[in-house]
């Protein structure tokens, strides 16, 4: 507290003595950023001393950093040389050296990085330990790089640990308790990894991850799609520090990976790259069930008995490339490049009994295989031009942006039955079961324009607003083959099955916000428009051509409150929309399994979510908290409808028997109504351990067609324990669980899961080893799930491996301190509602 006095006295006192000295000579202005070299945050309260080169015992300005650290002063003096030193406590002190032309009337330092200091003082001992969450108005952010489990998991372990984010032991995501949610890389979306999130997070490593973003209240400026809200994934290529160069690999008992980051800077140009591979082998899991017969059963009813088994292997690649060029201090280039996506491919074998409802009456049985492999991808490409002005905050930005996503499957089943065993009147429905062979393509292209400005007015009051184009263009061709059960003859391509399908999507967008900032209070108000032009042709196969427009005005309002420095209240609504994708509207018939048929809707309107949201964090040295509640409703869901039905009534099904099947589709009939709490909860005990939970409870009710209903609660918790340890040691305990969840048609299963890894730093932390094993006394997990329609009810059960094992190594080169910069405004579209299947085209 002296010293702070003592400082404040001086920042009063020397302005004074250097008016009077210098009264008649001219100034300049010096500025600058002070930012932690680790968290990227500000550093508040550095003192800040300018001396004469030739005079350093003579301070000309003294001043200190705001808490955001921002300097700005003015200095006496025309010209010359001059040395400005940093220091703050615990720090590394900064000294530049600089030099004034004479007229010249400002210097400006741009952003410069403290680090901790090494040493230690005496007997003192300055230990913290960095907030692993942090809150604003409108998100939550979870710091993955400083959590040591990072070295060894991957990116969907480390999302178990994010607040309003659930992850269950089926790996299935969910945000803010809804499956409905968008993902950015970087603060631009990748629908590749909103297809298909668990496949994508799974095989990425959490070491190449800086940290994760929820945004639960996006504002104005969001495309209005993500019921659950949006997960920004930050990686290390977009802020480590270099020409720094990183190198890491692993190995487990499911696989192999590596990668490889580097920066480096030349003048005005920063330019950074990073590649990560991952082999990933699915050891052999099995699955089973049974499905009965409800009410009324006739010569057309059948129950169902079946198991299988199924194994496959994968691998997953991703990288990035960026630059940064600035013109001067006002106008800044930044470019990207960006490559994620992957293969699999997977063998299965089926064994199912029919027989008559109530009965052992056997009425036919057979054995399918299965042998599929598949690819899928997202190559991106954008260009951001940003404008900053005298004024400070007012920006205005250009961003051009284009995507790729190119998808392929193909897949082959067989079937094995002895005609012989089956009964008479089933005989006409087995001969349905062909050998089949599938080939499909699917690929989405789509190119964006945007432009976005932002002006304070006055002190307290934000206006921004922008436009926006996107030109999509959607393609699928999925063609099968066929050939009589058994039969080793060529496949014959069977049209009527086949679909080419082409969805075409024109939106243009506007965008108005408005926010406040007064003392302790901000808030934030927002209106989006949306009009959409959804053009789609049918180029082969069954369905009519047609043309659909969407207009959708967005609404959305936050309130903050900052109680104290370290605490905050928040309240916040937001309404969100989602357009069917091509999986929920592709009108393509799939019997290949003449039991389970499904198909598209191409008649599905966007469903619109409306939320209102209260959070409470306090974040202090010792303890962290976050608590959220939430309540959201939705009148017009778009939700997947199973009933037994027989197989005449199945429009465009050819050769038909009567027999009841299983027909799934999809409709606006859901009415759905969600309140939940989540809780973060994280401990300090000592400076060495950390003791923290993460807990996300929810009570849902839904309404669907033909008298469906369904409520219930569930409750998700994870939690776990770290302690650092003398010589750079840590170890890791991880635990999770979650009740049955529900759905419309029935309820999922329970879990639980743990871990435990521990790691070791060398050589001033630059070389990391971790060891890691999770559910090693089980190697099995197993889970049942229920599901309830018209005339049937269906359970079905799982037995896969959870138990992993393996080292990780890492290690990093370089000390240069340069990041590519990024335009604070750049284009991200996540105005599509991805459908259920992993090759799934937006």
């Amino acid at each position: 507290m002296k010293n702070r006095w003592a400082m404040l006295l001086a920042v009063l006192l020397i302005p004074v003595w250097a008016t009077a000295q210098n009264a008649a000579n001219s100034s300049f202005q010096i500025k600058g950023i002070l930012l932690d070299s680790l968290t990227k945050e500000g550093e508040p309260y550095a003192t800040i001393k300018i001396v004469k080169k030739e005079a350093p015992e003579h301070a000309l300005k003294m001043l200190v950093t705001d808490m955001k650290g921002h300097f700005q002063e003015k200095v006496p003096g025309n010209k010359g040389n001059f040395i400005m030193t940093i220091s703050s406590v615990g720090r590394n002190s900064i000294v530049k050296n600089f030099s004034v032309k004479s007229g010249e009337k400002s210097v400006d330092f741009g952003t410069m990085y403290i680090t901790d200091a090494s040493n230690e003082l005496g007997q003192v001992e300055i230990v913290a330990q960095k907030p692993l969450v942090k809150a604003d108005i409108d998100k939550i952010e979870y710091n993955v790089q400083d959590d040591p489990d990072s070295k060894s998991n991957s990116v969907l372990e480390m999302l178990r640990k994010v607040p309003l984010v659930t992850v269950d032991g089926e790996d299935n995501i969910k945000v803010n308790g809804s499956s409905s949610f968008k993902v950015y890389v970087n603060g631009k979306p990748n629908n590749m990894m909103s297809n298909n999130p668990t496949e994508v997070l799974k095989s990425m490593p959490a070491n190449s991850i800086k940290h994760i973003e929820v945004i639960t209240n996006p504002s104005a400026k969001y495309d209005a799609e993500g019921v659950g809200g949006i997960l920004n994934i930050v990686t290390v290529g977009g802020g480590l520090e270099g020409y720094t160069a990183t190198f890491s690999g692993n190995v487990s008992n499911r696989g192999a990976g590596g990668g490889v980051f580097g920066t480096i800077k030349s003048g005005k140009l920063t330019f950074s790259a990073r590649y990560n591979y991952n082999y990933n082998n699915q050891p052999r899991s099995y699955s089973g069930g049974n499905r009965r017969t409800v009410g009324e059963t006739d010569s057309s009813s059948s129950d169902l008995d079946y198991s299988g088994t199924s194994k496959g292997d994968g691998s997953f690649q991703s990288g990035s490339m960026e630059a940064s060029y600035e013109i001067d201090t006002l106008r800044l280039v930044t470019m990207s490049f960006g490559l994620w996506g992957g293969k699999n491919k997977s063998d299965g074998e089926t064994n199912t009994l029919a027989t008559f409802p109530g009965t052992a009456n056997e009425l036919y049985s057979y054995v399918s295989n299965s042998h599929s492999k598949s690819s899928w991808y997202s190559i991106d490409g954008g260009i951001d031009y940003q404008r900053l002005f005298p004024v400070k905050e007012r920006m205005l930005t250009f961003s051009y942006k284009i995507n790729t996503r190119p998808q392929t499957s193909d897949s082959y089943s067989g079937y094995e039955y002895d005609m012989d065993n089956v009964a008479p009147d089933w005989q006409d429905f087995m001969k349905r079961m062909l050998d089949q062979h599938n080939d499909g393509s699917q690929s989405t292209t789509e190119h964006t324009l945007q432009a976005d400005y932002t002006t304070p007015i006055g002190k307290m009051h934000t206006v921004e607003t922008g436009v926006k184009y996107i030109l999509r263009n959607n393609t699928a061709e999925d063609d099968r083959f066929q050939r009589a059960a058994g039969q080793q003859t060529d496949y014959e391509f069977d049209e009527d099955h086949s679909s080419h399908y082409k969805h075409l999507n024109d939106i243009l967008a506007a965008y108005a916000g408005y926010s406040l900032k007064v003392k302790k209070l901000s808030g934030r108000l927002g209106v989006r428009y949306e009009h959409t032009i959804q053009n789609v042709k049918y180029l082969l196969g069954k369905g009519d051509n047609f043309k659909k427009d969407f207009d959708d005005v967005v609404p959305s309002a936050s309130i903050g409150w900052k109680l104290t420095d370290m605490s905050n209240l928040r309240l916040g609504y937001n309404m969100r929309i989602y357009r069917p994708g091509i999986w929920y509207l592709n009108p393509y018939l799939n019997d290949s399994n003449p039991t389970n048929i499904t198909q598209g809707n191409p008649n599905l309107d966007s469903e619109k979510s409306h939320a209102f949201n209260l959070s409470y964090s306090n974040f202090t040295q010792k303890f962290n908290v976050n608590l959220s509640l939430r309540y959201s409703f939705t009148n017009n869901s778009i939700e997947q409808i199973s009933e037994m039905v027989p197989d005449t009534e199945i429009e465009g099904l050819k050769e038909t028997t009567g027999k009841e099947v299983l027909y799934s589709t999809y409709q606006n009939i859901g009415k759905t109504k969600n309140a939940s709490l989540s809780g973060y909860i994280n401990w300090n005990a000592t400076s060495n351990t950390r003791i923290y939970a993460n807990i996300y409870g929810n009570y849902s009710y839904m309404e669907g067609a033909n008298g469906l209903k369904n409520d219930g609660w569930n409750l998700f918790a994870y939690g776990g324990a770290q302690q650092t340890l003398p010589h750079d040691w840590r170890i890791s305990l991880n635990v999770f669980g979650q009740t049955p969840w529900v759905m419309l048609q029935g309820k999922g299963s329970s879990y639980f899961d743990y871990g435990l890894s521990v790691n070791k730093s060398f050589f001033d932390k630059r070389l990391t080893l971790s060891a890691f094993a999770s559910n090693f006394f089980k190697k099995y997990m197993d889970n049942t799930n229920t599901l309830e329609g018209v005339g049937f009810t269906q359970e079905s059960w799982s037995k896969y491996s959870r138990q992993r094992f393996g080292i990780s190594v890492s290690y990093r080169i370089g000390e240069l301190k340069a990041s590519v910069k990024k335009a604070a405004r750049s284009i991200s579209n996540d105005d599509v509602k991805g459908g259920g299947g992993g090759n799934s085209v937006q």
